[in-house]
């Protein structure tokens, strides 16, 4: 009994508040208004953590690698398994959609926001906004997400090129990334009560919003994610590391899981993804690499709503997605998708307005691509969130480094 509640105990606690969460949103709804602030308190601590977590996890695994070449072909491999893997949930999503055929019908009543913040933007402005930012005090924003992880890939890079020089800052990133893990884990014992106060949010919140209009495409992204989610990521990890991979990463991918499901933000579930990667025992160098980038530009979740909602789109309009350009089409506009939707609640509208523009989809068609996007959001985010951990272990995998035993709590 003692093992169990030193091994289980703060899952257990987890899941408690997750159910309690869950009854409260269903059967008193009312005291929902009341307990979403404490999630938006505990949600806002992480989202406030995990910009000095990503710098200093980010900055001193790359500092701390000696051989360059290693770095080069742990950013190659990364790269190989992101492409490859939403390659796969994409053609999976098709064959499932080609045997499983659904339909939807628009809601022309639904109050949708405005496509773009400035409709003048062109597609270069958008690229350097995503990548940059014109003050340094902005890249503190996690709206400027993935142009931080660049600017710590440099401070990273730069330290290490530093040599002898260096080796003072090289101490301080690699005391700064110990003092976050210790904070992360201090703000995590809040995880219970702050996800349990989410959870019954998102319950009331998209309860009622489950039925009607979109149940056919919701009901087949959410059995099929969740089929794919199971049976992918298992076979991911077993490819990574046998058995002990699955019963690893299963194990340590509850919390990130739950996290991910009551959240709706990768973002906010890239800190306990961090930690589920030390207890699988990812070697830092890889995991602080991988799982950061993977953050931003690593989404299966979306790469299954991309095709789904390209597909819903055509059904509406009476055009015939199985045609074989429309396929290839849909499966490189899903890769481009997957690598802009940004790690915040609901951060897929730009992807979606890229398909509208590619595709030049009218807008009769518009509003059911929206609604979708948002209430396949919650599934989305496990399956973007957690699959940064299993791409990290597949990466472990073919980069030919070793699990690190003594950091693994297998």
């Amino acid at each position: 009994m003692n093992n169990l509640i030193k091994n289980y105990g703060s899952i257990i606690l987890l899941l408690v508040g997750v159910t309690v969460g869950s009854f409260i949103g269903v059967y008193l709804p009312d005291l929902v208004d009341i307990l979403k602030p404490i999630g938006d308190i505990f949600l806002n601590m992480l989202f406030v953590a995990v910009i000095p977590l990503l710098f200093f996890a980010i900055a001193s695994s790359i500092a701390n690698i000696q051989d360059s070449n290693k770095l080069g072909k742990t950013i190659g491999i990364m790269t190989t398994v992101f492409i490859v893997t939403i390659i796969i949930a994409a053609i999976a999503t098709i064959v499932g959609l080609w045997v499983f055929p659904v339909t939807a019908q628009a809601d022309a009543s639904a109050i949708l926001e405005p496509l773009t913040e400035n409709p003048n933007e062109t597609w270069g402005d958008r690229i350097v906004r995503f990548l940059s930012v014109d003050e340094f005090s902005n890249l503190l924003s996690r709206k400027s997400i993935l142009a931080f992880v660049i600017f710590s890939l440099l401070v990273g890079t730069a330290t290490r090129k530093t040599g002898e020089a260096g080796k003072h800052f090289t101490a301080f990133l690699n005391a700064g990334n110990k003092v976050m893990e210790t904070m992360l884990i201090l703000i995590m014992k809040a995880g219970p009560i702050g996800l349990g106060a989410y959870f019954a949010y998102q319950v009331k919140t998209f309860g009622p919003e489950m039925f009607g209009f979109y149940a056919k495409p919701l009901g087949f992204y959410y059995l099929f994610g969740f089929l794919f989610f199971i049976v992918f990521y298992t076979l991911y990890s077993f490819i990574a590391r046998g058995k002990l991979g699955i019963t690893s990463f299963w194990k340590h991918n509850i919390f990130p899981t739950l996290t991910a499901l009551s959240t709706c933000s990768s973002l906010a579930t890239l800190p306990t993804n961090l930690i589920a990667g030390r207890k699988i025992g990812i070697p830092k160098e890889i995991a602080n690499i991988v799982i950061p980038l993977g953050n931003t530009l690593y989404k299966n979740g979306s790469s299954i709503s991309s095709i789904l909602k390209i597909y819903v789109a055509f059904s509406i309009l009476g055009w015939n997605f199985f045609e074989p350009f429309t396929l290839i089409t849909a499966v490189g506009i899903t890769v481009l998708v997957s690598m802009v939707a940004g790690g915040i609640p609901n951060g897929g509208f730009i992807g979606e307005m890229l398909m509208i523009s590619l595709y030049g989809i009218p807008n009769e068609a518009v509003p059911a691509i929206l609604i979708l996007g948002a209430l396949v959001d919650p599934l989305a985010t496990v399956l973007n969130a957690t699959g940064d951990t299993v791409a990290a272990m597949l990466v472990t995998r073919f980069s030919g480094e070793k699990f690190d035993k003594e950091q693994a709590d297998s």
